[in-house]
């Protein structure tokens, strides 16, 4: 499996806006925010160099965890569709597919076909899921959902192959003699694995082409990367493996306004200073997310990052 962005460089990435609207990042100017404002930025995004903009999975939030999570959560497949047909170049990210949801065969049809008509665009990223709910209204397995993740990425791979009939057989799933056309555009869908816990970082080690850690602060980084690389290697997978790291919150010059004491701000020298050190860690693309207060001062920064942060990044 070649890799998606060249070794040795560090590039970057950014979850979108408005798509998902969990309090725990969303700002408030993106409640009435829409289709335009979401295709701007990630315009935007395409324009300033941004190696992929992602979006995420969650197909029903319960009453109890509406606070924290919000009900804002559009499908992944409807928006990184639309966003193909509004960018030009970067690439397309599931952050995270909740996969185990969804029969493997429907979830390989609709990924086949976005990647097929963005010309190759596809990054799968894909999660275990956390909602107990969700997965109890859809029939599906929340207490076995490791182990049906497991057999969905092993069927998947069968699935989005190049064959026409592609076959599977597995403990849960098995297929053949069922034509599954458009077939996708790259010879091989690249998976990301999402997730912190032992049982993520396994299953990133042995099935993964990258790993989506979920928070993981610089400190933990290294010890998790050193777990992954030695779980891959004793699975005899001597593929390459991309590490990501999901960065602090950044604002690119003085913001004039409270941005959170957790925000790194500055000018463009300082910040990517800080943001080499994740390449110092072993990590191979950075996800970053900007404080704003509205859809203009976002593509604002945007565009500062990649005209100002972004060429010093692999200095």
């Amino acid at each position: 499996m070649a890799r998606v962005f060249p070794e040795g460089r560090l590039v970057y990435g950014m979850q979108l806006p408005i798509q998902s609207q969990s309090t725990l990042y969303a700002e408030p100017w993106e409640a009435p925010a829409g289709a335009a404002d979401l295709a701007e930025v990630a315009r935007a995004a395409d324009r300033a160099g941004f190696a992929y903009v992602a979006t995420c999975d969650h197909v029903a939030i319960p009453r109890r965890l509406a606070g924290p999570m919000s009900t804002v959560w559009y499908d992944p497949v409807a928006t990184l569709a639309f966003l193909a047909g509004v960018t030009e170049r970067v690439r397309l990210l599931s952050h995270v597919a909740i996969v185990g949801l969804r029969h493997p065969l429907v979830t390989a049809k609709q990924y086949a076909t976005l990647d097929h008509l963005s010309g190759g665009r596809l990054i799968l990223g894909v999660g275990a899921g956390h909602v107990q709910e969700e997965f109890e209204v859809l029939g599906a397995d929340f207490e076995g959902r490791g182990a049906v993740l497991d057999e969905t990425l092993d069927a998947l791979r069968a699935a989005l192959g190049p064959e026409e009939y592609p076959e599977f057989a597995g403990e849960r799933f098995a297929f053949r003699d069922l034509g599954q056309l458009p077939r996708p555009a790259q010879a091989r869908i690249p998976f990301w694995v999402g997730g912190s816990s032992p049982a993520a970082v396994r299953r990133a080690a042995v099935r993964g082409d990258g790993w989506l850690p979920q928070g993981d602060p610089r400190d933990r980084l290294p010890a998790q990367i050193a777990r992954l690389r030695e779980l891959r290697a004793a699975a005899g997978n001597t593929d390459p493996v991309e590490i990501g790291a999901i960065t602090e919150a950044l604002y690119v010059g003085e913001p004039g306004w409270d941005t959170g004491r957790r925000t790194l701000t500055g000018k463009a020298e300082a910040l990517a200073e800080s943001l080499r050190g994740y390449a110092a860690l072993g990590v191979d693309q950075i996800q970053v997310r900007f404080r704003s207060r509205d859809r203009d001062e976002l593509t604002d920064q945007i565009t500062a990052f990649g005209a100002e942060v972004a060429p010093l990044l692999n200095d």
